[in-house]
């Protein structure tokens, strides 16, 4: 962890280099390959170094960190005070960052029961492009109403300036978990039970869902008090009509989602792309990515898809533009971050022109 002098130190020369050069991107900790600068002519900032909590108040609910801190490293701080963060940020095993998992948009399985990382975030200080630190938002829950720039920065890629420093809120963590796997012989039959399990009163921590060859396979989460798990789990199952194999729970049950947030099933030749989608055409854009081979699952209820891309990435773009969905490469070629039909462009520009007038931050 930097020293405050040491702090301040490195963050006038971030301030210096971005008045005097022309083309920048932030880079963290560079576990999000498709999220680096493919042209010479860009200079990375390196927001690594910026790294160390500055404030944590159990009894608040609240830390602020600086941007290049190892998502690892406030895990383990949150766990010893019994919290953590509920949208179970990804690829912390490969070192992502709290300022890069802000600028990449990403979140976990939990996300389907507390929300994302746009849900969490409470403020910012970042550097713009004029060379200017500007702070957004605050340092507690009860924040006041405004233009709310910390959620802006939740997936700019870094195209609006270089994070600097990040305060989000955090939750009690749970005492226990467990998991049942439902198996379905059709995509449409796993759809039509994450369609049900959405509409009733249930305390779901995560639902993923799983495609294979054969069918799928569901994966419904709950949290909560050991004790009170059986007849939980009994519920869940005359829900879906019987089922449901012996729970995971445990070390076991903790390991299994550390390996979907880490992308345990990803090919390491294979790109990583994230596609928001509605469990309404799930089926159409699945029939179109089994034909190219590709390994999918199905996060949040069926609301965004992890897809493992084996072959050229322009086949892809073609097929979401085809149909209507915008995805993000997470792990792939440099350069390639953004793909298929993107929504908000114009609203990112003008919120872009206000920042970076200049236009010094890449739009990747």
């Amino acid at each position: 962890m930097l020293t405050e002098s040491a702090t301040a130190s490195r963050l006038s020369e971030i301030q210096e280099i971005v008045r005097l050069s022309s083309r920048l991107l932030p880079r963290g900790a560079g576990s999000k390959t498709a999220m680096q600068a493919a042209q010479a002519d860009v200079t990375l900032l390196e927001a690594a170094a910026l790294s160390g909590m500055l404030e944590y108040q159990p009894q608040e609910f609240t830390f602020t960190a600086l941007a290049g801190t190892p998502l690892a490293d406030i895990e383990r701080r949150l766990r010893e005070n019994g919290q953590y963060l509920p949208f179970d940020p990804p690829l912390v095993a490969r070192g992502a960052t709290l300022g890069g998992t802000v600028a990449a948009g990403l979140s976990g399985p939990g996300r389907y029961r507390y929300g994302g990382v746009r849900d969490f975030i409470l403020g910012v200080k970042f550097v713009d492009g004029g060379g200017e630190l500007v702070r957004a938002g605050g340092k507690v829950v009860k924040n006041a109403a405004g233009f709310d720039l910390p959620k802006l920065m939740v997936g700019s890629l870094g195209g609006f300036g270089l994070l600097v420093e990040l305060t989000f809120k955090v939750f009690p963590l749970l005492p226990a978990f467990a998991t049942l796997r439902f198996d379905y012989a059709s995509l449409e039959e796993a759809l039509h039970a994450v369609t049900r399990l959405g509409r009733l009163p249930l305390e779901i921590m995560a639902l993923e869902l799983e495609r294979h060859p054969g069918g799928a396979a569901l994966y419904v989460r709950l949290g909560g008090i050991p004790e009170g798990f059986a007849p939980r789990l009994d519920r869940l199952r005359r829900m879906l009509g019987g089922g449901g194999k012996t729970p995971l729970e445990g070390q076991a049950e903790l390991e299994f989602w550390n390996a979907q947030r880490e992308f345990a099933w990803l090919d390491a030749a294979c790109a990583l792309v994230k596609v928001a989608i509605t469990p309404r055409n799930v089926p159409a854009l699945d029939e179109r990515l089994a034909v190219h081979g590709a390994v999918r699952r199905y996060s949040a209820g069926a609301n965004l898809a992890w897809v493992a891309w084996p072959g050229a990435l322009g086949t892809l773009d073609q097929i979401l533009n085809e149909l209507g969905l915008p995805a993000l490469v997470v792990l792939g070629p440099a350069g390639h971050a953004r793909l298929g039909r993107q929504v908000g462009v114009a609203f990112e520009a003008r919120v872009r022109q206000a920042l970076d007038p200049a236009g010094k931050w890449l739009v990747l």
